[in-house]
């Protein structure tokens, strides 16, 4: 269950998570963490989330975003709120660790998917970071944070999670793992 300082560290990349505020500690109105990234580049395909915005204050380092197909480069003290259904992306690109707070809203159970991303990369189910298709089906069937990428046609990515992430639900797919969070989805 995600709790108020926890740490989260990534052993592929030597990335840190730590909760600020969970969604039980702001009664589901948001997710803030402070985001501390020594891997360069990006880390999630291009996407978009269709009931949440995300907020980010970049504490020190360069933090880029790309919004409305153009990159921007934040510094320290530089804030950017990204829309739901804005197709975008957040990563460090530069060769200094960009350190940042980000704030999803409304929270949702985006601090659980959170928890199960680092808990699949250090069990090696998520190589480089990247869950496999069936693992991002079965994630975007079942959770309620929901995100879509925005290379793929929204129409095709919904019938998919429709067919394949109950099927896969079968040989133990999870939105939500119990392992690494106090539920399963």
């Amino acid at each position: 269950m995600p709790t108020k300082g926890q740490i989260l560290s990534n052993p592929d990349t030597g990335d840190i998570y730590e909760f600020l505020e969970t969604a039980k500690d702001t009664n589901g109105q948001r997710v803030t963490i402070k985001m501390t990234l020594k891997s360069k580049g990006e880390i999630v395909p291009n996407h978009f989330h269709t009931l949440q915005d995300e907020h980010f204050e970049v504490v020190s380092g360069k933090l880029t975003i790309l919004l409305d197909g153009k990159n921007q480069i934040l510094t320290q003290g530089d804030k950017i709120t990204l829309p739901k259904n804005k197709p975008h992306n957040h990563y460090n690109n530069d060769d200094e660790t960009a350190v940042f707070t980000q704030s999803v809203s409304p929270a949702l159970d985006f601090d659980y998917l959170l928890e199960n991303i680092i808990g699949l990369t250090i069990d090696g189910k998520m190589p480089n970071g990247k869950a496999g298709l069936v693992q991002e089906l079965v994630t975007l069937k079942y959770l309620d944070s929901k995100s879509y990428l925005a290379s793929i046609p929204l129409g095709m990515q919904k019938f998919l999670m429709n067919v394949v992430g109950p099927t896969a639900r079968l040989f133990g797919y999870r939105a939500i793992y119990k392992k690494y969070s106090d539920i399963e989805k």
